[in-house]
């Protein structure tokens, strides 16, 4: 409601009744929404059919005003307002042109070795401009794409074989997870085998990453692990992924690792909505790609660190401004032009860039210590039995956690103990889950001083989503959500 109002959409297109009736159910608090129309089911009275608007293009010379007004549009014409996620606040609506996104395309190919005829899978929610933007590189690379909803990847991935797919980090997890999974239940000779083929493969990546040759022993045991192992893993994703993409938040180092191994090089990248969106990404030539790092810059936009480790960006791809709010959108800019990006950032000698937290997420604690969340986060989600973590310190005395644990995971770890359980709710109040948490915070806060160490921590029997308002269309925390729905919970954790 708020972003339709916001943007005074006259027109909204829902793709099946259940969407329709969202819009139905808004349309009288929406003055400037005057035509509703749905692409496939039963149509309400109110709301038109697709094929029928479709064919209306056609009539009474319709299609020449259409194509008279798209040769009349110019490069700095506003092309489409994508709203961010809102992980605090509500959501802002950027401005992006036609140049931001033609400029973002042609400096972002380079990098990404698609092929023309390639198959590209695409399952990421199309309001985000991470699956809009490697969309328009597949266009301008005439690949073929596949589109399916990410609920039925694991279905259709094996039939529709792709070249190339682009994901977020939690993607990759919970393929890993997979994996484990079942290797859990394998014999230990084939777990054995497993774990040998993936250290070849992996001493095999970091050389080929590197530009070192490969010796000749390890090449052949490297031909020899890929036949017995690493092949089938790639099987398992169709048999020709020759790359894929990750963004939308940080891609953990064993992750890349692991594919770069079994022969699937993820090229991480990072970028915003308001830079349509890609800064920097992994490239495939030699000198391009820098696991742990989310790649060089790209070659059109100027960087700079400022004085508080803020990475801030000028360029052609930089956004308009914020729909509806100049002071805003003033406020984002520094007087020579640079977008303010939010992030904390490092450059290393290489010209790679790290990401290394999030400005407006360092929780400065009530003794005045600041401490970035998000390696502690990253940390605690790199165990099998944790789906989500939330650190919470802002001007309190110590750190806390919240915790969604990995239910499928957790359940079987518990049924393989001997550990009886009702339900979830009864799960997570077992001593033995209660000591498997404890020493999972006990590892995170190894080595840490003791203002970064986490004190105190709940598990609570939920699973965040995008449904609930939890998390972002591309899996991020919404903390601010998170903290004022575990509000109590929190403040018991602080007595």
């Amino acid at each position: 409601e708020y972003q339709v109002n916001d943007s005074g959409a006259r027109i909204a297109l829902a793709e099946h009744p259940e969407q329709a009736a969202k819009f139905l159910e808004i349309r009288d608090r929406c003055p400037n929404l005057e035509h509703l129309i749905q692409m496939e089911g039963p149509v309400e009275p109110d709301v038109a059919r697709w094929e029928e608007v479709v064919a209306s293009g056609n009539v009474g010379g319709a299609g020449d005003r259409f194509w008279k007004r798209a040769r009349s549009a110019n490069e700095e014409d506003l092309l489409t307002i994508i709203y961010t996620s809102g992980t605090t606040g509500e959501p802002k609506g950027v401005m992006l042109t036609h140049r931001n996104i033609v400029e973002n395309v042609l400096a972002s190919t380079p990098r990404i070795p698609v092929r023309r005829r390639d198959v590209a899978l695409e399952f990421l929610p199309l309001c985000h401009v991470f699956e809009r933007m490697v969309g328009y590189i597949y266009m301008w690379c005439s690949t073929y794409r596949a589109y399916c909803s990410i609920y039925h990847v694991g279905d259709l991935i094996a039939d529709i074989r792709p070249h190339i797919f682009a994901a977020v980090p939690r993607f990759y997890e919970k393929v890993y997870e997979g994996i484990q999974a079942k290797l859990a239940e394998a014999s230990p000779v084939r777990r054995s085998m497993f774990h040998w083929a993936v250290d070849i493969g992996r001493e095999a990546a970091h050389r080929r990453i590197a530009g070192r040759e490969i010796p000749l022993l390890l090449k052949k045991r490297h031909e020899l692990a890929d036949r017995l192992v690493l092949s089938k893993v790639r099987e398992a994703l169709g048999g020709r992924v020759r790359f894929a993409i990750s963004g939308g938040a940080e891609l953990p180092l064993h992750l890349g690792e692991f594919f770069h191994a079994v022969g699937i090089p993820v090229m991480e990248g990072y970028g915003l909505t308001e830079t349509s969106p890609v800064i920097a990404v992994n490239g495939a030539k030699p000198g391009q790609l820098r696991l742990g790092t989310v790649g060089k810059p790209l070659k059109n936009l100027d960087i700079k660190i400022d004085d508080d480790g803020e990475l801030l960006v000028r360029g052609p791809s930089v956004m308009k401004g914020y729909w509806n709010k100049p002071e805003m959108t003033a406020e984002v800019f520094d007087e020579e032009g640079y977008f303010r990006t939010g992030d904390l950032a490092e450059i290393d000698d290489d010209g790679f860039l790290l990401i290394t937290g999030r400005k407006k997420d360092i929780i400065v604690t009530a003794g005045g210590k600041n401490v970035a969340p998000q390696p502690m986060e990253t940390s605690l989600t790199r165990s099998p039995y944790v789906e989500s973590a939330v650190v919470i310190g802002d001007g309190r005395p110590y750190l806390v956690a919240i915790l969604s644990p990995a239910f499928d995971s957790l359940e079987a770890w518990a049924r393989a103990n001997g550990i009886e359980f009702a339900g979830r709710e009864d799960l997570v109040t077992r001593p033995q889950v209660d000591r498997l948490y404890r020493d999972l915070i006990e590892s995170v806060n190894a080595g840490r001083a003791s203002f970064e160490q986490i004190k105190r921590f709940a598990v609570v029997p939920a699973t965040f989503s995008v449904e609930d308002g939890q998390l972002t269309p591309t899996l991020k925390i919404k903390r601010r959500v998170i903290e004022q729905r575990y509000a109590q919970l929190i403040d018991r954790l602080y007595q």
